[in-house]
This record gives C-alpha cells, sequence and structure tokens, in this order.
C-alpha cells in the first residue's frame, strides 16, 4: 500500500493539486482517504462567477484521477466507471469555456497527456467495463434518441467513389432510414423539397470549394435547410453555426443582420470550416463528428481508443456517435427517395435571384412595394436581415428574385431621394435620471443593441447630455422630435382634445395614422391618446 500512496502524491505533486503548502494522510478500517489542508488561512478567497474556471475544473479532475487510481488498484470496476465518466464530464466543460489562454492550455495538454496514457494503459479494471464511458447527453433534435452500440461493426458499402463521402448502411443507420419512413416520414419530405429549392445554390459552391457533394445533406440534417433555422444552442442559419465560430469563418452579426441565416455567405463559411476539420483528422467522418461536438473531443476520443476509426470510438458522446449514421440514412434516402417510399417533388421554385447594391439604409416595405412584391417575400430572398431596414452603414447586396431587377430599377430611379431610405436612428440626449435601461425601455430597443450601437462597455455609465444613437425597430422613421421631417413638409404640434382619435386626427391633417406613429415615437399598432397630450405632425 506505500508503494500506491507514494505514485498517488507523485501525481498529485506534479500536477499541481496540492492545494496547500501542508497535506495529511489518514486511513481507518473501510478505506483511504487523502485529507488536504491548507497552513495559511488567509489566502482562501471567494469565488468569483466572472473569473476563469478552468484552474478549478482541471484541479477537480486531477484529484478524481488520484480516486481512480486508488479504486484500480482496489479492483472496484463500477467505481472506475463512475469516476471516468466524471473526469470526461469536466474535460468536456473545459472544451466549452472557449479559448484558453496559453498557461491553461499547455497545463490542460499535460493533462490530457497523463490521463490518455493512465486510461489506455495503466488502468486493469477499464477491460471489464461493460458499457462506455461518456458523459450522458440526451439528443432531442429528433423525437426519441436511438441507441446506438458501438463495437464491432458490420458495414454495407452503397457508395464509395473518389471525391465523396463514403455511404455505408450499419444496423444503427438502418434505425434511421427506419425512423424516416415511419415517425419521421412528413419531416424527411419537406427536406426534400426544400432540397429541390437550395440544391441549385449549395451544389455549386461545394463544388467551387473542391468540397463532396454529399455536404447538403449535412445542412439538411442540421437545419431541414432552412435558413432561418436556430436551436436552443443560440446555433443559427441552415449549417447551424454558432456566434463564434460564424464570426472565426467571416459571418457577422449585428443590429441589422446575421449572416448566418444568409444561405451563399454561410454555405462559403461551412465549406472552409469542413476542410479545416478534414485537413486536422484527414477523415471525413472525422470531420463531421467534430464539426457536431467540437475538434476536442474528437482528438481525445482518438488518443484514448487508437484509432481513427469513427465506429469504434466508444466515448464519443451519444449525439455525435448517432450523428454519423443520421447523416448517411438522410443520405443514403436523398439520392434516391422513391426507393424508400417517398415522392421526388414537383414544381420546386429553385432559389435564383439577382442583385443591386444599395449605398444607405432602405425600408424593406419600400423596397418590397417597388419590386412588385410582398415584404415577407423580399424578407425569404434575404433571411439574414433583422430589422425592417437594411443596414445602415457600408454597402448591401439585395437579392431580387430572377427576373425582377430591371423593373426594380426602373422605378427605384423615379422614387424620389428621401422616399428612398430610412433613417433608423433617433438622436437622444441623455436627461437627469435617466439610465441605459429607461432609455431602451422608452424606444422599446434592448439595452444590449443600445449599448453595442454607442460602443457603450460599461451599461451603468451614462452621462447627462450625452448623445445617444437610438435604433428604432418598425420600418422608416421621419420627423421625430429630435431630428427634421420629410422634406418639403412643415412641422405642425397638435394638442390632442376629449373624443380624439388618431384616425380622425390623421384625417384631418390629410396623412394616416401610422405616419403619426412613427413621428411621434408611438409603438407600432398603439391607438391610445389621451387629452392634453401634444402630436407632431408633418403636413404640406
Amino acid at each position: 500500500m506505500n508503494i500506491l500512496f507514494r505514485f498517488i502524491l507523485f501525481l498529485l505533486i506534479s500536477f499541481k493539486v496540492v492545494l496547500g503548502t501542508e497535506s495529511a494522510i489518514t486511513s481507518d478500517s473501510s478505506s483511504s482517504k487523502i485529507i488536504e489542508k491548507t497552513t495559511n488561512e488567509s489566502n482562501v478567497q471567494l469565488i468569483d462567477e466572472t473569473r476563469n474556471r478552468f484552474p478549478e475544473i482541471l484541479s477537480d479532475a486531477k484529484l478524481l484521477m488520484s480516486e481512480i487510481v486508488i479504486s484500480d488498484f482496489n479492483k472496484d470496476t463500477l467505481e472506475v466507471a463512475f469516476l471516468l465518466s466524471r473526469v470526461f464530464e469536466l474535460m468536456m466543460e473545459a472544451d466549452q469555456i472557449g479559448e484558453m489562454n496559453l498557461e491553461d492550455k499547455e497545463e490542460f495538454d499535460r493533462f490530457n497527456g497523463t490521463f490518455t496514457d493512465l486510461y489506455t494503459h495503466k488502468l486493469n479494471t477499464v477491460q471489464n467495463i461493460n458499457a462506455p464511458v461518456m458523459a450522458e447527453k440526451v439528443w432531442t433534435d429528433i423525437t426519441e434518441a436511438i441507441e446506438i452500440e458501438m463495437g464491432e461493426t458490420n458495414l454495407t458499402v452503397v457508395d464509395d467513389r473518389d471525391g465523396h463521402i463514403p455511404l455505408v448502411r450499419t444496423k444503427q443507420v438502418d434505425q434511421f432510414i427506419n425512423y424516416f419512413q415511419t415517425k419521421g416520414r412528413k419531416q424527411f419530405q419537406i427536406w426534400l423539397k426544400r432540397h429541390e429549392e437550395y440544391k441549385g445554390l449549395i451544389l455549386p459552391i461545394l463544388a467551387e470549394h473542391e468540397m463532396p457533394e454529399e455536404f447538403i445533406y449535412l445542412a439538411m440534417i442540421e437545419s431541414g435547410l432552412n435558413p432561418k433555422a436556430y436551436s436552443k444552442a443560440n446555433a443559427s442559419g441552415m449549417w447551424q453555426f454558432i456566434s463564434a465560430t460564424g464570426k472565426q469563418y467571416g459571418l457577422s452579426r449585428d443590429w441589422y443582420k446575421d449572416e448566418r441565416r444568409d444561405p451563399v455567405k454561410a454555405t462559403h463559411a461551412a465549406c472552409k470550416y469542413l476542410k479545416d476539420l478534414n485537413t486536422k483528422f484527414d477523415n471525413w467522418y472525422l470531420a463531421l463528428a467534430a464539426y457536431n461536438c467540437g475538434e476536442g473531443r474528437v482528438l481525445r476520443a482518438s488518443k484514448l481508443h487508437q484509432t481513427y476509426d469513427f465506429w469504434q470510438m466508444h466515448s464519443l458522446p451519444r449525439e455525435t456517435r448517432n450523428y454519423i449514421p443520421y447523416f448517411l440514412s438522410a443520405a443514403i434516402i436523398a439520392r434516391t427517395p422513391e426507393a424508400y417510399g417517398f415522392k421526388i417533388p414537383k414544381n420546386v421554385k429553385p432559389f435564383e435571384y439577382e442583385t443591386i447594391v444599395l449605398k444607405k439604409s432602405a425600408d424593406i416595405a419600400v423596397l418590397a412595394r417597388v419590386a412588385g412584391l410582398k415584404p415577407n417575400t423580399l424578407r425569404e430572398y434575404n433571411p439574414e436581415l433583422r430589422q425592417s431596414a437594411t443596414p445602415a452603414e457600408g454597402d448591401y447586396i439585395l437579392k431580387l428574385p430572377l427576373g425582377v431587377k430591371s423593373r426594380f430599377l426602373s422605378a427605384w430611379n423615379a422614387i424620389p431621394e428621401e422616399e428612398r431610405f430610412a433613417p433608423q436612428f433617433v438622436v437622444h440626449r441623455v436627461k437627469y435620471g435617466e439610465s441605459l435601461w429607461t432609455i431602451s425601455k422608452k424606444y422599446s430597443v434592448s439595452i444590449h443593441d443600445l449599448a453595442a450601437v454607442n460602443k457603450i462597455r460599461n451599461r451603468n455609465k451614462v452621462k447627462v447630455g450625452q448623445k445617444l444613437s437610438v435604433p428604432l425597430k418598425g420600418g422608416r422613421v421621419w420627423g421625430t422630435r429630435d431630428n427634421g421631417g420629410p422634406a418639403g413638409f412643415t412641422k405642425r404640434v397638435y394638442k390632442v382634445k376629449r373624443g380624439d382619435t388618431l384616425g380622425q386626427i390623421a384625417e384631418n391633417f390629410r396623412t394616416r395614422a401610422s405616419k403619426i406613429r412613427r413621428w411621434n415615437n408611438m409603438k407600432y399598432g398603439s391607438h391610445l391618446i389621451r387629452p392634453g397630450q401634444k402630436l407632431v405632425i408633418w403636413v404640406k
């Protein structure tokens, strides 16, 4: 036993696990425990939830590793399995923290190497563990999770051409095929319709990047080929990029737009990301697995199991172990839908478009009217737009349905300049007693957007007299009390009388109630006015 304890102490010291300068080792009749105590209690600090939790996570993982050694020595198979699963969970949590600093990354890599060596070469009880060691994560993207048993996998090759992703059938793949033919039939039929709609857009981009054409089915299982898809994990768009990864591959997100929802830009970004993953793993299955659960988890699984065979990586999360069979089943069905009882959608209008460049912000309603389209139709061609206007800064490339461009340009050039473009900001001067929160409520915008537009880092600090640019929702904003009205119009101030309605006031001034609401920063749909209230009205 003394040899074992000396080995454990060596592990603890080498990985800086000791919390103080003095440790005591005690034992009793039931078990051996390691009791660590600090000699200087003044050094103990309260945990700050905002600080980097990585050192704390790694310390817990190292302590668990020492307990694994003890349990393995005592041949306690169940305890080893439990402790290993806890270490896996902690390592996955470390992955999710985000970017590590250089010191943390070096420490994590040292621990990862030692833990891998311990797991693969020094634990006698690992061979007796029947269940895979993993962090249990229930996959909720499809109804009930389909249980996947990894191990000796019998493969039936469906398609293995050069330049393509190998399509194989296994027991697991057949389970998903059966799911789509039964419970998921309606869902998959919708996917097939969108496949016909977007394949003319996606396949040429895949070819441009020299990517296998089967990747169109990745977008199918990620989002159902829906550009506006949004997940609980805050992933967005057809390719389900999270914000950080999207930004890394050139997809911007601001008040006006979210390029993760742009089917063209997002497809280019997905190709670059997948190509980078394949360069790292030199295996399309592992690249797909990393796309789902992250590079770190796949690298760790590869080291633990000493293989690049996806089908033998028992420690991958259940979601990822389901992910590849799920993808393969969708690809196999979509290649020959009729063979699996599905109808090939007919008369589907392909996503084809023409573009124009807008130099200034323009109201979606105005653009749609000029193009002879419904606003929702124009939004379908430009799903990245988050507001009722195009971006205020920089050029914006607007997509129009094929054949609309020439008609649009002639009508657009005939519109007066002041009617084309939409000022989307109101200047607000901070008054005494106001805060960023009260200002955001006044204009019905989020405090996050208000801070972002004005580049405010500390949301608790605004100065009296400070000018803030307030982004406004709901279309063009003409004639507020802080800015001028339309060219050629005169400002009038009307005092509301008892019995007045917005409709009556608008009729008296030969305008519309919707304009009066915009001019006075009233919420859209609001018809309530009160006697004595002063309304700004612009008349010719």
